[in-house]
This record gives C-alpha cells, structure tokens and sequence, in this order.
C-alpha cells in the first residue's frame, strides 16, 4: 500500500479541484443563455405584424420628382467632343465681297503698288521674332519700338485697333496684345482670313492712304510686307502677309498712335 506523505493536502486539493469544475459548467450555461437572449432579441421584429409589414411593402415613388432627380449630374455628351477648327472660309462673304464689306463700303479699292526694289528688311525682322511683342520691338518707327516693351496680351486688345486700320471683315483671331498710356497706343494682332493675299494688302493699302498714311510694300518670296506712317500724329503700321496652302492668308497687324 502506497501512503501520501501529506494526507492532509490531498484532502484540501480535491474539494477546491470539484469546485473549480463546477464554475466552468455554471459559466458555460450562463455564455449560452446570453447568446439565446441575443438571438431572440434579433428575431424579435419577426414577430412584429407592424414591422413586418413596413418591410414587406412596396417602396412608394413620386414620378414627378423622380423627373427632377440629378438635373445638375453631369452626363456624357451624345457625340465625341472634336477638336478640329471650322475653316476661315466657313463663314466668309460671297467672293469678291469682302473688299466691299463694312467699314470699306464707301471706298474703292485700290491697287497696292509692286514692291520697293530695297529688298525686305522687315522680312527678316519676321523672321526672327517669336511674338508679337518681339516684332513691334524690330519696328523701324521709334515710338513702335519703344513701347513694345510695356505690351500685354489679350483678346480684347483686336477690338481696340484703330478705326482707320481695322481687323479684315472675316478677320479669325488668333492672338492680340497692345500697350495704353503716357506716348503709347501700341496694338498687335494676329489673324487669318479665306481671303488672297492681294486682296487683303489692297484693302489695307486703300484704308491706310485714305486715312494719310504713306504706304510701301516689301517682299521676300511668299513674305510680304506693307508699312507706312503719318506725319500729322506720329502714327505708323505695318503689316506681315503669308499666303497659305489654302489660298487664304496669315496676317500679323501692328498699329501705333492711330486715330
């Protein structure tokens, strides 16, 4: 027979061993009922006639605010947005009109004379100008130069040209600057049009010597130039012409101090 040492301890243990047992069972029963009481609590709209059937209705919908949802969302176009520019002839007078239209009304065109045998001086200052700001700056007119460098850039300045020289009547604006105050009344604009290149220097020859301008023309292959001023307020102009591909023309137009 096998004898504990410490009969006494043995006694002690076993009882604290049954009521440990006996805690976990009770704690066990108690986890469960608290998940039953969980899950009845959650079925308890199920037994709910009220809510049961607040869930099971249709939902109810007004068609005429319905119609007013989203007004302001944002929806895709119906086509691809296209980039491509409408041609310079799209919205051009009858052929041989533009001469004739607007403010030229009441004068006759004039033939522009052939150009000066001097060459192209300011050719080459197209030529090596970048802007509009650049070019009014090589301007063999003191006062053109000068205050090129106060220019600033914006569309608005093709509506303030002088009255004298103004914007080719199917004129497209492409960029336009100018400079307002002290001894400067500097404006720059450049344009295309679907009228010919001779056609456009002509109406500008007939406009600048009507209004007191001299006038020369300069060229250099495709590049033509026609400038002049006027001695009774210090006035000058000058105008670039390129012919395109298309039979129309690029123009750039410089005016200073005109009236």
């Amino acid at each position: 027979m096998v004898r504990t040492r410490f009969p006494g301890l043995f006694a002690l243990v076993l009882p604290l061993a049954l009521v440990a047992c006996g805690q976990r069972d009770k704690d066990d029963r108690n986890l469960d009922s608290l998940d039953n009481e969980l899950i009845e609590a959650g079925n308890a709209n199920t037994h709910d006639p009220a809510m049961m059937s607040a869930l099971q209705d249709q939902i109810m919908v007004d068609p005429s605010l319905a119609r007013k949802a989203n007004n302001d969302a944002v929806r895709p176009p119906a086509q691809p947005l296209s980039g491509a520019v409408p041609p310079d002839g799209i919205a051009a007078a009858p052929a041989g009109a533009a001469a004739t239209t607007g403010q030229a009304t009441s004068q006759a065109v004039k033939s522009t004379p052939a150009p000066s045998a001097g060459g192209c001086p300011q050719c080459d200052a197209a030529k090596a100008s970048l802007t509009l700001g650049a070019l009014a700056s090589r301007q063999r007119d003191r006062r053109t130069a000068s205050c090129a460098g106060t220019m600033r850039y914006s569309a608005g300045w093709a509506d303030r040209l002088p009255t004298d020289l103004p914007l080719y009547p199917d004129a497209r604006v492409s960029e336009a600057a100018g400079s307002q105050g002290d001894a400067c009344a500097l404006r720059a604009v450049s344009f295309s049009t679907g009228a010919s290149l001779q056609q456009v220097m002509d109406w500008y020859y007939t406009r600048a010597t009507n209004a007191g301008y001299s006038a020369e023309q300069q060229a250099d292959g495709g590049q033509h130039v026609l400038g002049g001023t006027r001695n009774q307020d210090g006035g000058a102009f000058a105008l670039f012409l390129t012919s395109r591909g298309d039979g129309g023309t690029d123009v750039d137009l410089i005016a200073n101090n005109g009236h």
